[in-house]
């Protein structure tokens, strides 16, 4: 059926499937991460710590099979690369490798990122709620408040615009002679090959955990992105008649992201009874996770209530929520956002903002150190 014939019924419905997939996707997402410990910081915290690289190599397991299964869909024409959130023509650097920074420490001051926070409150944390309110207010100062006017005027007005998107397909094309689609198929099966046999080649990563995890996150990255960039995609609504992609808060094609939706899901709560507030992919993403993680921290007994130790241990996730707050509206999108849905765009943005989360978590976790240390009399 053409998009112009649906009648607002039909639309209605149609956003109401893509909520409820999404919704059903994120459920089963944060069960996953609550079942595996999938933690970006706990990564980086591992290998730094301990030596022990198992859930690095989840992330990078989870990193190919979402590289893969964005460039499949896109070879198949399911999905328009072009249309991505992180695929626009200007690249960020700044703020990208400042916010990435300032994401990364905090996620260590405050324990995780933005979808741990979510797990963690699925698993019983009263920490990680205050986290989440702290996350979310700051973020919504940084995209329409005070921040977010100092965002724009200073750190945001240094980038490089291109004639192109900035992903390396459409940057490298013209360069190498190849055609565009082909290009980023032998690019992805090339990146997402190499990090999946990153992770796999290891034997002693071979258990159940890991690759539910691995598989488990990378599958619902590339699911979300079918969500909204085929089920949710209209070649003109016929109300504008312009394309569009239901129920995303940026109208453009969406993956899941944790900074900007924890601000959106905030607004929809206060401001429930104007009509305007509707549901979107990233407040229910939200929801999900939650739902996903208690059910499973349930089923496996692992639920308790955890608080705050005392006033130090107060003051770290309150400042790690506001650098979180901060640091993924500058960069784009947090460790799910750039680290997992940016980054299965092959978007230079997001192969900046990658690097930029694990150095802000290695300072992070030296300050911890530091702190921990016994200080001469």
């Amino acid at each position: 059926m053409n998009s112009l014939d649906l009648s607002p019924e039909q639309i209605k419905a149609l956003s109401n499937q893509v909520l409820w997939a999404t919704f059903a996707i994120t459920l089963a997402l944060g069960a996953i991460m609550q079942k595996t410990s999938f933690c970006t910081m706990g990564a980086v915290s591992d290998g730094f710590i301990m030596e022990n690289w198992s859930r690095l190599r989840q992330w990078a397991l989870a990193i190919g099979v979402a590289i893969l299964g964005f460039a499949g869909m896109s070879y198949l024409g399911w999905i328009d690369p072009a249309k991505s959130f992180y695929t626009g023509n200007r690249f960020f650097y700044l703020s990208t490798a400042i916010g990435s920074i300032l994401f990364g420490i905090g996620m260590v001051l405050a324990s995780g990122c933005g979808s741990k926070t979510l797990v963690r409150i699925g698993g019983g944390n009263l920490k990680s709620i205050v986290v989440f309110l702290v996350l979310g207010l700051v973020s919504y100062m940084t995209l329409r408040g005070i921040l977010g006017v100092l965002r724009a005027s200073t750190i945001d007005t240094v980038f490089i615009e291109f004639s192109s998107g900035q992903d390396l397909p459409s940057l490298l094309a013209p360069v190498l002679g190849i055609a565009k689609p082909n290009l980023h198929l032998i690019l992805s099966v090339v990146i997402g090959s190499a990090l999946i046999g990153f992770a796999l080649l290891n034997r002693s990563f071979w258990n159940t955990e890991n690759l539910l995890a691995g598989f488990g996150v990378g599958i619902a990255i590339a699911a979300i992105w079918w969500v909204s960039g085929s089920l949710g995609y209209l070649s003109e609504h016929p109300d504008t008649l312009q394309e569009a992609f239901l129920v995303t808060n940026s109208g453009r094609m969406e993956s899941l992201s944790f900074v900007a939706p924890y601000a959106y899901s905030l607004d929809w709560l206060m401001l429930f009874s104007d009509k305007s507030k509707v549901l979107t992919i990233g407040i229910v993403a939200v929801a999900g996770m939650i739902v996903g993680a208690f059910i499973s921290a349930l089923l496996t007994k692992t639920f308790r209530w955890e608080s705050f130790r005392g006033v130090e241990d107060t003051s770290n996730h309150l400042v790690g929520a506001a650098f979180m707050g901060f640091g993924g509206v500058c960069a784009l999108g947090c460790t799910v956002g750039q680290g997992l849905s940016g980054i299965s765009t092959l978007a230079l943005n997001s192969f900046l903002a990658l690097p930029g989360f694990i150095f802000g978590a290695y300072l992070g976790l030296l300050y911890l150190q530091w702190r921990l240390s016994p200080k001469p009399c």
